[in-house]
């Protein structure tokens, strides 16, 4: 891009950013976005790039410089941005990431409910729900997304990768936030399922039918895998049963999360002495679980914030694997 011409302006740059992506979505991966931050120094877009992404200067990566020459980073209005062409505070630099190798399993993807605003899926264990990390092309959202051929397609809400069930999903943009609000609002009633293995010291209730409120303050620290309990006014809040003893003392036990903390339900029960059967981060993060964690999100409830109709989501997953 010649530098001769002017940048769009802060109201111009605002309009883009509510506009569709300049780079089309590849492999049903959005393009990423980078905004230059307001207190960055001005310096040449390939410089600029590869210190915000170190990544992209990998000797197995194609040089950045040939990308640049390709015409692969663009602005917010899908200019080609030139290498050396100054970039500062304000401006946007869009660009596809590079794959790596990546083993994608074959799995059935089986779908609950689909209309024109929701799709809900009966995710499996151990798939992630957003591309993250090693987990990209085999993620539910890109499969869905490559699989149904819908590139709206988002999750409003979060399951961890080891944990299966229901999974939802909003199709149109326009509907997006009024669907996440009722998540954030508290106003979806989301029932868990979970086998432990009570041991010496455990602090849950073993009778059918008992049923106990557990309340804990969590947090996690920025850029830490696990979350930890903390004291202080509890910001975690979950209603267990116990729903059967089977013969060898493993307990099924029904979670109703009424908040949704990262790792809710596994930090509050490996806190009590229960760890979920096939925990592979509580209380100690472990290589290689014996099974697929142990959790399954059994239903999602709602009333339909575009339609108004009365949703109940059930999984047809089964937990169980060896003991």
């Amino acid at each position: 891009m010649s530098t001769s011409g002017a940048r769009p302006g802060r109201a111009a740059r605002r309009r883009a950013r509510r506009r569709p992506a300049p780079l089309p979505q590849r492999e049903g991966l959005d393009p990423v976005r980078w905004a230059v931050p307001p207190a960055a120094a001005t310096a040449g877009a390939l410089a600029a790039l590869r210190e915000r992404f170190p990544a992209l200067a990998d000797p197995a990566a194609i040089p950045l410089r040939e990308r640049f020459a390709r015409g692969e980073i663009v602005d917010a209005e899908g200019r080609p941005w030139t290498a050396d062409e100054p970039v500062g505070p304000g401006h946007e630099l869009w660009f596809h990431r590079e794959l790596r190798p990546e083993h994608v399993p074959e799995v059935d993807l089986d779908v609950l409910h689909r209309d024109e605003h929701l799709l809900v899926l009966d995710k499996p264990h151990d798939m992630a729900t957003m591309p993250r990390g090693a987990h990209v092309l085999a993620s539910a959202l890109v499969r869905l997304r490559r699989s149904t051929g819908i590139e709206t397609l988002v999750p409003l809400h979060r399951l961890d990768r080891r944990t299966a069930g229901v999974l939802a999903f909003g199709i149109r943009p326009e509907e997006r936030s009024a669907y996440q609000q009722l998540f954030a609002r508290g106003e979806v009633e989301k029932e868990y399922e979970a086998r432990v293995r009570p041991g010496a010291g455990a602090r849950i209730p073993t009778t059918v039918g008992e049923r106990v409120v557990l309340r804990d303050r969590l947090g996690r620290h920025h850029g830490q895998l696990t979350a930890q309990v903390l004291a202080g006014e509890p910001n975690a809040v979950t209603t267990l049963e116990v729903i059967t003893v089977e013969e060898d003392g493993i307990l099924v036990l029904r979670l109703r999360p009424r908040t949704g903390r990262t790792h809710q339900l596994r930090l509050q029960l490996s806190s009590r002495g229960v760890p979920i059967l096939g925990e592979d981060l509580y209380p100690q993060p472990v290589e290689c679980p014996p099974m697929p964690l142990q959790l399954l999100a059994r239903s999602l409830a709602l009333t339909d914030p575009v339609t108004g109709a009365e949703h109940r989501f059930l999984s047809t997953r089964a937990l169980g694997g060896p003991r």
